[in-house]
């Protein structure tokens, strides 16, 4: 059975803080250990390893969602939830887990739980993350900052182009590296990773689903270019 997560709400807006409470309080699995308009109460709590999941704003009074999460130091799993989509890419950096913009819908509140839960059970049962360790070479590194950082091929779900950056989704995290698209793409192995769209490139293990020139990847619904979908098709060795 998997744990409860503890989930905490930091927002300035009295009606999303009840919208998100209600919400957490009828999804299965889920704790409300707090919902506050006070950042510096729930970095405290947060801090103290009573909470695993923070549903944060990004402009808050006394201290911004960024300023949070930088002194969070990933001592909890964040979901961003936020009007503005500015903060996107920088909040990548801090390997959130999703990123919500206001009005949040129940439906879309679901997906991200689904991937904080899927993000909870790897980190708190690693050898669940894949069922063997990787053969020697089954990894590429990042440069992320002033980091080389390891990250398992199996462990990839997808690439994401992102203006000038590259985001990489993993079972457990996000990546932003300055590296193209073009370099990681040499890095991975044509049999298991392919380019299905110029800002996209995928894990042809971890498709879930196939639906009008899309494809489903953890509850991501991915475009397929015109110019990759034959070659998609014969890959994947399904009748056009």
């Amino acid at each position: 059975m998997d744990k409860t997560i503890n989930c905490l709400v930091v927002d300035d807006e009295p009606l999303a803080l009840a919208l998100l409470s209600d919400y957490i309080d009828k999804t299965p699995g889920l704790n409300l250990v707090s919902a506050t308009s006070d950042p510096l109460t729930a970095l405290a709590l947060a801090k103290n390893g009573t909470v695993d999941l923070v549903f944060l704003d990004m402009q808050l009074p006394e201290l911004s969602g960024m300023q949070f999460m930088k002194i969070l130091q990933k001592k909890s799993m964040v979901i961003v939830t936020t009007a503005y989509g500015e903060y996107a890419l920088e909040s990548y950096d801090h390997h959130v887990v999703d990123y919500l913009l206001k009005p949040i819908t129940f439906e879309r509140f679901w997906l991200a739980i689904e991937k904080a839960q899927e993000r909870f059970n790897a980190l708190a049962n690693p050898s669940l993350a894949t069922n063997a360790a990787p053969p020697v070479n089954q990894f590429i590194f990042v440069k992320t900052d002033y980091r080389l950082v390891k990250v398992g091929l199996n462990d990839i779900y997808y690439l994401e182009g992102a203006r000038d950056y590259v985001v990489i989704h993993t079972l457990t995290e996000q990546l932003l590296t300055l590296q193209s698209m073009k370099s990681l793409e040499e890095q991975l192995p044509a049999e298991q990773f392919m380019r299905i769209h110029k800002s996209y490139v995928i894990s042809l293990d971890k498709i879930s689903f196939i639906e009008r020139g899309r494809v489903a990847i953890n509850n991501q619904l991915i475009p397929v270019s015109d110019t990759y979908k034959d070659r998609l098709l014969e890959k994947l060795k399904l009748s056009k």
